[in-house]
């Protein structure tokens, strides 16, 4: 399991606000979708104002979070101060409701929600790449949170300046930059931090070791240029460039893929719990949104199917990767907390008897029936079957909410009653 000691490990009363507020703004990201407009371009207000929400409220929280735990795993030295985490939360959920309000209601406030979420990633940046400094040995994955936080960075800088050209009227050529934005943000942060920590979380979980490195190592560096090359494409306004760049990362994630079957050859694990099956669906997800960017790049008419695969990528890789990964990352914290300093004195039990297994499942199949039915939805243009699936994805969060619940708060009474 983590290699963590009680030196860099933070106190799990600093990440446990990052995992509730992460499962809950997915709750109400879910339970919006059944009531949003049906979306039939990635512009529309709405599924913007929706996506703002669920990425930083949802995506952005929960990876911050477990950043704070998984940074001196991955970097083997302690933050450089972990107290910095105790101000990105709030100021994250502040500045992404300001900014949803923003969208939907009054663009005079999209400017300093765009400054409260600048200014905690900018927190956030700052502590990491301090941290940063200490490190003594280079490897692939710090290499991954060094070039990640670049991306990061940029995009969220290229996404307050669109946010000053809507909310003051700044003069800002939105549909330009808006793919850079989301380039940086999905491609150039969170893809790539999925990447390096799978490198670490898979084969832990997993028990795999013995593969070959040299795929992700080929997919890291071609998707670190591609997502360079989109963005200076953008900035010198060269289309052909742009094109070229995202044919790259279309080649990165294959290989991506590739490395992953590798890893899921080699494991010694054989258990299908509730992290395996959510990994088997979001890298399944992860191909459908290829295959589905793929054939609506080289369709012109078929210009629905690169919103389908964004929802694939969002709705199925994203959150099946980070859901998944909560079923291992909380039980080993909250059993860190409470019970490894009992161990040799008292009975204390296994990391899987705290995971609530049929409430786990439940909210596995509800979510992975909602992308399908939401994605399917948006193929045919069916506003029924979109908002059937958005049913489901909030049925899906609220068990997530539950688990979540139930995992942070096993074993806390006994433990209170000392």
């Amino acid at each position: 399991m983590f290699n963590v000691s009680r030196e860099f490990a933070p106190p799990f009363s600093l990440i446990a606000p990052y995992f509730w507020l992460g499962s809950l703004f997915f709750l109400i990201a879910g339970a919006t979708l059944p009531f949003m407009d049906f979306p039939t371009t990635h512009q529309a207000i709405g599924l913007v104002a929706w996506a703002h929400l669920f990425l930083l409220g949802f995506v952005m929280m929960i990876i911050f979070g477990a950043m704070a735990q998984l940074v001196p795993v991955v970097l083997e030295v302690g933050h450089f101060s972990v107290d910095f985490y105790y101000l990105i939360w709030p100021i994250l959920s502040l500045g992404t409701i300001g900014m949803v309000i923003g969208f939907i209601a009054s663009p005079g406030l999209l400017p300093y929600g765009g400054l409260l979420v600048l200014t905690a990633m900018l927190i956030f940046l700052t502590e990491t790449l301090l941290t940063l400094r200490r490190v003594e040995r280079m490897s692939l994955t710090i290499k991954t949170v060094a070039v990640t936080n670049l991306f990061l960075l940029l995009g969220i800088g290229v996404g307050f300046m669109m946010a000053l050209g809507i909310g003051v009227g700044a003069a800002v050529d939105i549909p330009r930059w808006l793919g850079a934005h989301v380039v940086l943000v999905l491609g150039g942060y969170v893809t790539l931090t999925i990447m390096g920590m799978s490198l670490v979380l898979l084969p832990m979980f997993g028990l795999s070791h013995g593969f070959d490195e040299r795929p992700i190592e080929r997919s890291f560096t071609i998707m670190t240029g591609a997502v360079a090359s989109y963005l200076a494409a953008t900035i010198i306004d060269l289309s052909m460039i742009r094109w070229l760049a995202l044919a790259a990362m279309f080649i990165a994630q294959g290989l991506y893929l590739y490395q992953i079957w590798l890893i899921y050859k080699t494991r010694a694990r054989k258990e299908n719990d509730i992290w395996f099956k959510s990994m088997v669906f979001g890298y399944g997800s992860l191909l459908v949104a290829l295959i589905l960017a793929l054939l609506g790049w080289i369709i012109p008419q078929a210009d629905r199917l690169p919103l389908a695969a964004g929802w694939f990528l969002i709705l199925g890789f994203f959150t099946f990767l980070i859901t998944g990964h909560l079923y291992k990352i909380i039980p080993f914290l909250v059993w860190f907390e409470r019970y490894s300093p009992l161990v040799g004195k008292k009975k204390v039990p296994m990391l899987a008897d705290m995971v609530p297994v049929k409430m786990a499942d439940y909210q596995f199949i509800f979510t992975a029936g909602g992308v399908v039915l939401g994605g399917l939805g948006l193929i045919v243009q069916s506003e029924t079957c979109f908002k059937a699936g958005g049913s489901f994805i909030a049925a899906g969060a609220l068990f997530l909410v539950m688990s979540v619940r139930y995992m942070m708060n096993f074993g806390k009474e006994e433990n209170d009653n000392g």
